[in-house]
C-alpha cells in the first residue's frame, strides 16, 4: 500500500496505520484519491505534533463559493488529518468534504456540507465512526456477559486446588487445565446464549462435551456442507500414532537415556496426538455431520509471520478465546499495539497457572515467554520490520521460527520437565 510522504497536488492524507477498517477503506480509495491528487502516509509515519483533545481551532480557512469562514477543528492523532499544499491541516470530517470537493462523483456530498449548520452534523457522525471503527473490523463485543457466566472459570479451578497435595504433580496438571477449559467452554456457550437460534440438545451436548474448540456461535448454529477426504482423515490419524509412538518410546527410554531428551519427545508426542491427531479427527467427524468445527492446528509451520502463527495457525481455540474477551474490547480502548502486548500477558498468566503452578517451580518463565512473543509481532509490524520483510516469505518464517522455538525452554521450563512430565512418562513406562 502507498505511504507516500512526498508533497502532493491537493495534499497529503494521513489515516491510522493501525486500524483494520482504516487500512480497508484506503485499499478501495487509493487509486481515486491519487489521480485527484492526493498522497497517502500514515499517522504513525510522522512525529506527532499535536495533543489529543485539544480545543477546537477557530481560524479563517480557504472561502469556498464565498462561503463565510467556517470552524476548523485541530486534527487529533485518531482522526485522518489531510495537509494542505499551503501548508495547514483539516482533520476528521473537515479533512474528508475537502476529499470530496476533489472527486466529482462526491460533489453532491461536499455541497450538501455547505449548507448552514451542516458541518456540526457531519463532526459528529465523523466522530462517531472514528470512536467505532474497530467495531468494523470485529473489535467490539457483541454481547455483554453477566457475573454468574464469569462465576466458572474461577469456581472449577479453585476447587481443584484440595487436590494439589494428594495427587501427583502431572496428574493435578490434568485435572487442573481440564477445570480451566472446563470454565472457558461454559462461557462461551453462555455468551453464545443470543435467543435468536434454537439450537438442539446434540449440538450444545457436543460443543460442551465432545468439541475443544471456543467458537460457539459458529458451532451450535452453523453449517457444514463439504464432508472430509479420505486423505484428510490419514493424515490426522498417522499423526496421532506418531505421537502414540513418540510417547511410548519416551516412557520406555528406548531412543535416548537422557531424561531432558525423553521429556522434549514426550511432550512432542502428546502434541501430536492431542492437537494434530485427537483433536483433528473429532473436528473431521463434526464436519461429515453437517458441523463447521475447524481443525485447531492450521498447519502452524506454514506461517510466514509470527502475527499469524500465533493469530489464526497455532491453537486456534485460544486465539478465538483471547481474541473475544481480551483482545477486541482492549483495542478499542486502548489501540492495536497495547492491546496486543495486553493478549500475550494475558497468555502467559494462563501458561503460568497451567505449567509452572502444577509443576511448583519455574514462575515467571512462560510469562516471559509470551511478552517476548508480543513483542516479536509488534517488532514485525513496525516500519523496521516491514523494511526488512519480516511479515512474509522466507524472512518472516526465520523469525516466526526462532522468536517460537529458540527460547521454548522458557515455556516448558525444567521445573516443568522434572516436576510434571517425567513423572508422567515414568508411569507411562511402567505401565
Amino acid at each position: 500500500m502507498t505511504d507516500n510522504n512526498a508533497a502532493a497536488a491537493a495534499g497529503r492524507l494521513l489515516y491510522d496505520g493501525e486500524c483494520v477498517f482504516c487500512l480497508g477503506w484506503v485499499r478501495r480509495m487509493e487509486r481515486v484519491l491519487e489521480r485527484n491528487g492526493f498522497a497517502l502516509a500514515t499517522l504513525q509515519s510522522r512525529k506527532r505534533r499535536r495533543f489529543v483533545g485539544e480545543e477546537p481551532l477557530k481560524t479563517e480557512t480557504r472561502r469556498q463559493d464565498a462561503s463565510a469562514p467556517r470552524e476548523i477543528h485541530r486534527p487529533g492523532f485518531t482522526e485522518m488529518i489531510l495537509e494542505l499544499p499551503d501548508g495547514r491541516e483539516l482533520g476528521g470530517a473537515d479533512a474528508a468534504m475537502e476529499i470530496a470537493r476533489h472527486i466529482w462523483w462526491l460533489w453532491p456530498l461536499w455541497l450538501a456540507s455547505q449548507i448552514p449548520g451542516a458541518m456540526p452534523v457531519f463532526r459528529a457522525g465523523y466522530r462517531f465512526i472514528a470512536r467505532n471503527r474497530h467495531c468494523a473490523s470485529g473489535a467490539c463485543i457483541p454481547k455483554q456477559t453477566r457475573l454468574i457466566d464469569w462465576l466458572p472459570v474461577f469456581l472449577l479451578p479453585i476447587a481443584t486446588l484440595p487436590l494439589r497435595d494428594r495427587l501427583p504433580n502431572w496428574v493435578f496438571m490434568w485435572v487442573f487445565v481440564t477445570a480451566m477449559f472446563a470454565g472457558c467452554k461454559w462461557l462461551t456457550w453462555r455468551r453464545a446464549q443470543t435467543g435468536n437460534h434454537r439450537v438442539s440438545f446434540a449440538r450444545t451436548f457436543g460443543y460442551l462435551f465432545a468439541w475443544p474448540g471456543m467458537d460457539a456461535n459458529s458451532f451450535l448454529t452453523g453449517k457444514h456442507d463439504q464432508k472430509p477426504r479420505l486423505r484428510e482423515w490419514l493424515w490426522a490419524a498417522s499423526r496421532f500414532l506418531v505421537g502414540v509412538a513418540l510417547v511410548c518410546l519416551a516412557a520406555k527410554t528406548t531412543i535416548t537415556t537422557q531424561p531432558v531428551a525423553n521429556a522434549w519427545i514426550g511432550m512432542f508426542g502428546v502434541t501430536l496426538i492431542l492437537h494434530f491427531g485427537l483433536f483433528h479427527l473429532v473436528a473431521l467427524a463434526w464436519q461429515r455431520a453437517g458441523v463447521p468445527a475447524n481443525p485447531l492446528m492450521q498447519s502452524p509451520l506454514r506461517a510466514t509471520s509470527l502475527a499469524a502463527f500465533w493469530g489464526t495457525r497455532w491453537n486456534t481455540a485460544f486465539n478465538k478465546l483471547v481474541n473475544d474477551l481480551a483482545f477486541r474490547p482492549l483495542a478499542r480502548r486502548v489501540g492495536v499495539p497495547w492491546a496486543t502486548m495486553g493478549v500475550f500477558a494475558i497468555s502467559g498468566v494462563i501458561h503460568e497457572l497451567a505449567i509452572s503452578f502444577p509443576a511448583r517451580g519455574g514462575y515467571g518463565l512462560p510469562f516471559g515467554y509470551f511478552i517476548l512473543q508480543g513483542a516479536g509481532v509488534l517488532i514485525e509490524r513496525s516500519t523496521f520490520g516491514r523494511t526488512l520483510g519480516l511479515v512474509h516469505g522466507w524472512r518472516g518464517w526465520l523469525f516466526m521460527f526462532a522468536f517460537t522455538a529458540a527460547p521454548a525452554y522458557w515455556l516448558f521450563h525444567p521445573a516443568f520437565v522434572h516436576n510434571v512430565i517425567l513423572p508422567m512418562l515414568q508411569f507411562l513406562g511402567a505401565t
